[in-house]
């Protein structure tokens, strides 16, 4: 079947899907790999962005907590920009350590354990989804700003029609979407830039009285609130300004996305991230200062300090509107994170079988397109659920980031302990993580016991709950996975008697074509019931399907590696055939859609050999439940569908699982 075949029984609507979407990529491009993947520009617009945009509420946040102690905001920006470096240096070492992805996710699965890295993984995942809602909201929140009052009740429908656009872009390919959203992120980079520049530049004569009010001031507060009391005040704010660092994981989660050498690309897009971010955050408290910025109803700091620069430029109102439009867009960029990490966690997860096995498959476009869905579904779940509430979304976001987080830099503490003998820096590389946990764990208890009864409580609950099901997943497939494991310990040292044969298949006779997946004790089952049941047939053509998941798609190497991976299992199922008398051979294809490529070969075959049967199998189950269908894919009986359709006579042979 051919690319118009597939095109006339997709009918219009999907012709429609094909324009929105793009052609499907062709796993034979020699160059694949190099256009997919992403240099570290590209990396830190499309990853980074998450980080920077936090700029936009994290600073402000921490500033209004000070109250009226707003001369602390120095001792802020310099905690901020160092509290930036530590963990972008932290996730720096996840990068070298852990160089195929998977972040905090991986980290706990491989230091702390398996419990650790499901609680780490369904942590992100909700994270991710609030990535995409928050920020959503945040930039419809922001345009809508400049608009009439009597045109708000189109803000969250608007909201809305983005996440669409972004599920549909994400669908096409990671990046697709970055191409398209890149202006943005250089729009807000470049005024902001000039917006922090003319802060400080144009404020130099207030250094030097900056410097006595801190001094005065601090003696004051000494006197009145001790010590203690200052550090708690100082320690609120900046645990209130955690906001600033959510986003710093991204690139560490997303390595597979990455132009070769992947690590080295992780890293330079991890130093750009960090400097940006240090850069902006900290400068933003500066100017609060400087500038002497004070709340106004209606306002977020950052538009009361742009109108405040640009006041006297010719032109300055659209400069200022410029730049704060540029912040509210950007936002819509840093959602785009939560496409494009998060159903790589889940496809991360789905491999380990905590989520549905599908959530590891690719489509045509070589995107993750049910997690990409998934992901959105949520998301726009949220946002109705919330009303676009930024302040809601907002509370609901911050904790998880820092439970990722702590539990990342746990994991690496642990990783250089235990290594300490091969490691001649490990000492160095501990102190690190051990600071960043501090900090980590700091800022997610005073988190947690400032923000439980905002709606905290919320995602607590949700993270709880997808780990719930998670195990509940998990506990299945292990269930499944035991009693299947029982056929291999039945069938693999089988004693074979009676002769060879190596002779030729014979296209006039009875040909049996079977489905495989893997060499194990399930194929065996089924190639002995063919035997048993239809003893009409002369000849196997054993057929595989080389599938191209999350798993694979890593590199060229790797699916070099998967290809010879099933050839070896092919000719194990001959071997063993020809052992039990008949004529054997093998066909495999390379492909993300088992399906469509089976049905492909499968037709190829039967051209070859006009006396053909396909034989498959499928997982059986004493009492089929709802979940079954959703846990394991109905991939035997679509095939099916298709091949009778065809009028090629396809039988699906049962294997019993008794759970």
């Amino acid at each position: 079947m051919d690319f118009d075949d597939n095109e006339q029984r997709r009918g219009v609507l999907g012709k429609v899907f094909r324009a929105i979407v793009g052609a499907p990529r062709s796993l034979k491009d020699p160059e694949l790999f190099r256009k997919m993947s992403l240099i570290p520009v590209l990396a830190w617009i499309g990853l980074g962005a998450d980080g920077l945009s936090s700029s936009a509420y994290g600073p402000e946040e921490a500033f209004l907590a000070l109250g009226s102690h707003t001369y602390l905001a120095v001792v802020l920006a310099f905690a901020t920009a160092l509290t930036v470096f530590i963990i972008s240096y932290a996730y720096t070492r996840i990068i070298e350590v852990f160089p195929h992805g998977g972040g905090g996710y991986i980290v706990a699965s491989h230091m702390l354990g398996e419990k650790m890295g499901v609680v780490s993984g369904c942590a992100l995942l909700v994270d991710y989804v609030l990535t995409i809602t928050v920020s959503i909201a945040a930039c419809s929140s922001a345009i809508f700003s400049f608009i009439p009052l009597q045109y708000q009740a189109f803000r969250v429908p608007f909201a809305f029609f983005l996440i669409v656009a972004l599920i549909v872009l994400n669908i096409r390919g990671v990046k697709e979407s970055i191409a398209v959203l890149t202006p943005i992120f250089v729009a807000f980079v470049s005024t902001h830039a000039l917006l922090l520049l003319d802060g400080i530049a144009t404020h130099t004569d207030g250094l030097g009285p900056m410097a006595r009010d801190f001094s005065s001031s601090l003696s004051s507060d000494l006197s009145t609130i001790g010590l203690a009391g200052l550090f708690a005040l100082l320690l609120r704010a900046y645990s209130l300004g955690g906001g600033t660092y959510t986003g710093i994981e991204a690139v560490s989660n997303g390595l597979q996305i990455m132009r070769e050498p992947s690590v080295v690309t992780g890293k330079r897009t991890m130093l750009y991230m960090a400097v940006s971010l240090s850069f902006t955050a900290g400068v933003l408290f500066l100017s609060y200062i400087l500038v002497g910025v004070t709340p106004q109803e209606g306002k977020t700091l950052n538009a009361v300090l742009a109108n405040t620069l640009f006041a006297d430029w010719r032109g300055g109102q659209w400069v200022s509107f410029i730049t704060i439009f540029s912040e509210g867009a950007l936002l819509l960029v840093a959602a785009q994170t939560g496409f494009v990490d998060g159903p790589r966690v889940m496809s991360n997860m789905a491999i380990d079988s905590w989520l549905p096995h599908r959530f590891a498959s690719l489509s045509e476009r070589l995107s993750m397109q049910n997690g990409i869905i998934l992901m959105g579904v949520f998301s726009l779940a949220l946002l109705l659920y919330t009303n676009g509430s930024v302040s809601t979304l907002v509370l609901m976001y911050s904790i998880n980031v820092f439970l990722t987080f702590s539990l990342s830099q746990l994991g690496m503490a642990r990783f250089f302990i235990v290594n300490r003998r091969t490691d001649v820096k490990w000492m160095r590389h501990l102190s690190v993580h051990v600071v960043g946990l501090v900090l980590c764990v700091t800022i997610l208890i005073i988190t947690v016991y400032e923000k439980f009864l905002d709606g905290g409580w919320v995602t607590l609950l949700m993270t709880s709950v997808v780990v719930a099901f998670c195990l509940l997943i998990r506990g299945h497939y292990m269930k499944v996975e035991k009693t299947v494991s029982k056929l291999d310990d039945i069938f693999f040292n089988m004693p074979v008697t009676g002769p060879r044969n190596n002779g030729p298949l014979n296209r006039n006779e009875m040909t049996a074509i079977q489905l495989v997946a893997g060499y194990n004790g399930f194929g065996i089952h089924t190639l002995l019931s063919v035997i048993t049941h239809f003893p009409h047939i002369k000849n196997f053509v054993f057929v595989s399907i080389a599938v191209i998941d999350s798993g694979a798609f890593k590199g060229e190497s790797e699916i070099v590696r998967l290809e010879a991976s099933v050839k070896e299992s092919l000719e194990k199922y001959t071997d063993l055939a020809r052992r039990l008398g008949f004529p054997a051979d093998y066909r495999m294809a390379t492909g993300t859609d088992v399906v469509e490529s089976a049905e492909v070969l499968c037709k190829k075959i039967a051209g070859e050999f006009p006396r053909s049967m396909v034989f498959t199998s499928q997982l059986t189950f004493r009492l089929e439940k709802s979940y079954h269908r959703m846990l394991h894919n109905e991939t035997a009986f679509s095939i099916q569908r298709r091949l009778h359709w065809s009028g090629i006579t396809t039988v699906i042979l049962p294997v019993r699982v008794k759970t």
